[in-house]
């Protein structure tokens, strides 16, 4: 049901996951764990979906602030539980407050800085990336808290991978070469989205011990996690939550 990230275990006050798309109540083309808001699943099941996903991560899903997204690079400083629009990612230092963004192809990632106890979940699609979303939250967070990166942990969850994610020249020519590869058979892009996201990690100070990347793909591990791109629109969202406890 739940990805946990290893980064994250070595803390007691922390919990985080990303959830897969198995162990919940909804019908096909949903099944089973849909959590995403604006799909025409049932809204009753999609609630059960939610409860039962943060109920296993430890929070209270009346407690959860959350956004609907829009793939920019504006970031939500949240102090309640709420349900925003027009924000990617969500910041927070409240204890027993989770932050969670919704992904079904697109990069989730997930920071906690341990020396000012605050926590980030960002949605990072590939409009996202390219707007710098990490960096964009991180420098918020230094901001507001006064983070570092030597005193963050990251996590750079399930997602469309180098393999899978094929793009035309319009699309791969806004990202810098080194996370782009040409199919010389296919005549397509590929992009490689983790690791560009990694990358924003990095620049920002945080050490490569420090971040876990998710060895797992929305559409080649399909059976596991909803993928928009593989079915074509109609499928289930999923949700990487993090949050402070005590």
């Amino acid at each position: 049901m739940i990805d946990v990230p290893e980064i994250f275990k070595q803390f007691a006050n922390v919990k985080a996951g990303q959830s897969k798309r198995t162990g919940g109540f909804s019908s096909k083309p949903f099944y089973s764990l849909n959590l995403g808001l604006s799909t025409n699943d049932e809204a009753e099941i999609i609630a059960k979906n939610r409860k039962l996903f943060f109920e296993a991560l430890g929070a209270d899903v009346n407690y959860v602030a959350h956004s609907h997204q829009v793939h920019d690079n504006k970031i939500l400083l949240a102090d309640y539980p709420q349900h925003a629009d027009g924000y990617d990612a969500i910041i927070t230092n409240k204890p027993g407050l989770f932050v969670c963004v919704t992904v079904a192809d697109c990069t989730p990632i997930l920071i906690y800085d341990h020396k000012q106890k605050a926590v980030a979940a960002v949605h990072s699609g590939w409009k996202g990336t390219v707007a710098k979303i990490v960096t964009h939250t991180l420098n918020e967070m230094q901001k507001q808290y006064g983070t570092i990166g030597a005193d963050c942990y990251a996590y750079v969850g399930t997602c469309i991978s180098y393999e899978s994610f094929e793009v035309g020249e319009e699309v791969a020519s806004q990202f810098d070469k080194k996370f782009v590869r040409f199919d010389e058979y296919k005549q397509k892009y590929f992009v490689d989205l983790k690791s560009d996201n990694e990358q924003q990690l990095k620049a920002f100070g945080i050490p490569p011990s420090q971040i876990e990347i998710a060895k797992t793909c929305t559409v080649i591990n399909n059976e596991e996690y909803f993928s928009y791109r593989k079915e074509k629109g109609v499928t289930g969202r999923m949700l990487a939550a993090i949050g402070l406890i005590g």
